[in-house]
């Protein structure tokens, strides 16, 4: 989903976020369950450096180039139909447990949605981190609704499971590339 994100940028370690993420996922009621370990696979892209984030929409997986040749991949929900894009962006910005302000869009499909939903609520979509993309609205990102994970579901933002967008999380530097791909 697009917004804007207002909280505070983390460049903690590993473990405290892991620890923050527990705390959320308990205190929100939220399940981080159904995640699945990115599978390490062979990956062919042309030109794309390791670090790189490629997004293939139809197929709902998410890659992140390790080397010329390799690749974690993740599976992610999508954008649905009518809302996806495609189009190369970079990371700018990282947050964990972001509030979430709901743009125009989903304001005007649902009124009665607040301006602002706090970090740990459990109507809060972004889960336990988010990744803001440049360029637009958009944001790869944890979810509130596990069972949205490998489906045609948002407005656009690539999510994941808390677990998954932890682990890409820590693996990514803000300016990193993000191809996404119909």
């Amino acid at each position: 989903m697009p917004g804007a994100f207002p909280g505070r940028s983390i460049v903690a370690g590993r473990a405290r976020r892991l620890a923050l993420v527990a705390a959320f996922a308990w205190l929100a009621g939220l399940a981080t369950g159904g995640a699945e370990a990115a599978d390490l696979v062979a990956f062919q892209a042309a030109s794309a450096a390791p670090g790189t984030i490629i997004v293939r929409t139809a197929e709902r997986r998410l890659y992140l180039v390790l080397t010329k040749g390799q690749a974690l991949r993740y599976k992610v929900g999508v954008g649905r139909a009518g809302r996806q894009w495609a189009g190369t962006s970079t990371i700018d910005g990282k947050y964990i447990r972001p509030n979430w302000a709901p743009p125009d869009e989903i304001k005007r499909d649902r009124p009665g949605i607040p301006d602002v939903i706090p970090s740990g609520s459990p109507q809060n979509p972004m889960g336990a981190a988010a990744m803001t993309l440049s360029g637009g609205s958009y944001a790869i990102h944890g979810t509130n609704a596990p069972k949205s994970i490998g489906g045609f579901v948002s407005y656009g933002c690539i999510r994941m499971y808390n677990d998954d967008i932890l682990d890409l999380f820590d693996r990514v530097a803000l300016g990193s590339t993000v191809i996404v791909t119909p």
